[in-house]
């Protein structure tokens, strides 16, 4: 990317205009790349987390052998309906961790920007996984 692409290009969510991370949350972490960390993450919801991700991974191969082997559309539907939701359980586990920990961080933090940058990010949140 060019120096004059990169200043035409607008800031990322947790990004300052010169593209460096900025901590939205007040969570104390840099958001925006580089510096994007979850804080607080429970280790026994982290293991839960990627033993379910493991799963879905494995029923996503399951579905591609299902395609290769021409079974029937109603079947695959159902499979990925079933990994629609095992997706959206580890989502609403991240989802309470934000809340619990970058969130409340944010929004007890004093500051009206930080709280306010948090509450547009947790609308956008909510907005995107609704579908």
């Amino acid at each position: 990317m060019t120096k004059t692409e990169s200043m035409a290009r607008a800031p990322m969510s947790g990004e300052a205009e010169d593209g460096s991370a900025v901590s939205a949350c007040g969570c104390g972490v840099g958001h925006g790349p580089p510096g994007r960390r979850a804080v607080g993450v429970d280790p026994a919801a982290k293991e839960r987390n990627l033993k379910r991700l493991r799963r879905i991974e494995g029923q996503v191969r399951g579905l591609q052998r299902m395609v290769e082997d021409d079974r029937y559309c109603a079947d695959i539907m159902m499979q990925i309906a079933s990994a629609h939701e095992a997706l959206r359980s580890v989502g609403r586990e991240l989802m309470r961790n934000h809340l619990k920990h970058c969130a409340a961080a944010a929004i007890r933090s004093g500051s009206e920007a930080a709280a306010e940058a948090m509450y547009e990010e947790l609308l956008e949140l909510m907005y995107r996984h609704a579908r």
